[in-house]
């Protein structure tokens, strides 16, 4: 590590005090790593001064002046100013200018969002939720308003890979929203480096912040939507305590949620068929800064139908029983990253272009989950989808499969996950 750890007198009287349940062994001090700052969101002291720069971006103000481009940038920037005052935390932030934001994507872009929960979750504990991932901006933004709407005392710090900090502005931005950073193509030692700090700061921000973690399943998409956690992910985890810790206490400390995601259309599955060709037929081809912009803009402002969030219980005393095991620590890994996959996969919503897709891709027969209405209107749609496709030589059946296979996953995921809990 390239930080010492040190002591610093903090103020947490931002927590209720009916909610310092899991502060109040951190009252007096936390421990606190320098190195964080190289990765963490801002701090209260920081969000004025940041706020200031970011109306000062020529970029930012650029962006800005495309959603009101008939407000003068002194009138635009005097009402973000006033907006902005009262805000000290970057969870203010959130409530205050993302909220709505989110609430105006979510009447734009979907048919509605829908949250569920065991009813025996404690809202004021900590979690860190960890999920499939559909869309490189909302997955996060919708689960943060879900949560605030559902009455639970913190949103969530999100971990958001540094490729996508394309711009300051955007850097600052996501900051400013509870994000931190988890850092991306970096060599075998610098990963190691990486990988302890972020773990570190998780149980960190988790355990004496009192802050919920959202992080997905895996180093990005599925672009087949063939959801699976990744060990490394959960080996990243487990760095973060003291030697001598056993592997189900580490994972025990973060009180894992697992969160499943259902989009009923996903407005990037053209973008990820595209990819797929291209890989396909341009050795070596990787995307550009400007795909991964294209992508972020199209999830965002797509058509996505009906989007389903649904919370499992936390694994923590799944994991009391995995403890008591004579399992091998790499096999260890390996059985929870299953165990949260059959969470993730026996909640999925779905719906009727999951198992239209199913039945074309594996000549089976579900009929009586959609109607010869809905088959037509799936059919429409992947052909609206397919078109929008720009390679040279489009390969039309290869794409129809690609995109296909993303709808049929869920449905296959689902049947596999539920039979095995019965």
């Amino acid at each position: 590590m390239g930080g010492k750890i040190t002591k610093k007198i903090v103020n947490i009287s931002f927590f209720p005090k009916k909610h310092c349940i899991f502060a109040e062994n951190y009252r007096e001090t936390m421990s606190y790593n320098p190195d964080f700052d190289e990765i963490r969101p801002y701090n209260e002291d920081e969000m004025p001064v940041v706020f200031k720069e970011l109306l000062e971006d020529r970029q930012f103000n650029l962006i800005m002046n495309g959603f009101a481009p008939w407000l003068p940038k002194f009138l635009r920037n005097f009402l973000l100013r006033l907006l902005f005052s009262g805000v000290k935390t970057a969870q203010d932030f959130q409530i205050r200018f993302m909220k709505p934001v989110v609430k105006l994507c979510i009447r734009r872009c979907t048919k509605g969002t829908t949250f569920s929960y065991p009813k025996d979750m404690v809202k004021q504990k900590r979690y860190l939720f960890v999920s499939n991932h559909r869309d490189i901006v909302l997955d996060s933004a919708f689960l943060d308003l879900m949560l605030h709407d559902n009455g639970f005392e913190r949103t969530c710090e999100i971990g958001i890979g540094d490729n996508l900090l394309i711009y300051p502005w955007i850097k600052k931005l996501v900051r400013m929203n509870k994000c931190f950073t988890v850092r991306r193509g970096l060599t075998a030692h610098e990963m190691m480096r990486s990988s302890r700090l972020m773990s570190e700061y998780i149980h960190y921000a988790v355990n004496e912040k009192g802050e919920n973690i959202w992080i997905a399943q895996r180093e990005g998409r599925a672009k087949d939507s063939d959801d699976r956690t990744q060990d490394s992910v959960l080996k990243m985890f487990a760095m973060g305590v003291e030697e001598g810790t056993s592997l189900t206490d580490a994972l025990k400390d973060l009180h894992i949620a697992p969160l499943t995601i259902s989009y009923e259309y996903d407005p990037c599955d053209y973008l990820k068929a595209e990819e797929f060709q291209f890989k396909r037929d341009v050795p070596g081809w990787k995307k550009s800064k400007q795909d991964d912009l294209d992508n972020m803009k199209t999830g965002i402002m797509g058509f996505k139908g009906r989007v389903h969030y649904e919370l499992s219980p936390c694994i923590d005393e799944w994991l009391d029983e995995m403890g008591k095991k004579d399992v091998p620590r790499k096999e260890m890994f390996h059985e929870i990253a299953q165990h949260i996959d059959s969470e993730i996969h026996s909640r999925y919503r779905l719906y009727p272009c999951n198992w239209i897709a199913k039945d074309e891709l594996d000549g089976t027969n579900n009929s009586d989950k959609y109607t010869s209405a809905d088959k037509q209107t799936f059919e429409k749609y992947l052909n609206k989808q397919i078109a929008k496709v720009k390679v040279p030589n489009p390969d039309y059946d290869f794409l129809r499969e690609k995109i296909l296979t993303m709808y049929a996953n869920p449905c296959r995921n689902w049947l596999a996950a539920t039979s095995m809990q019965k």
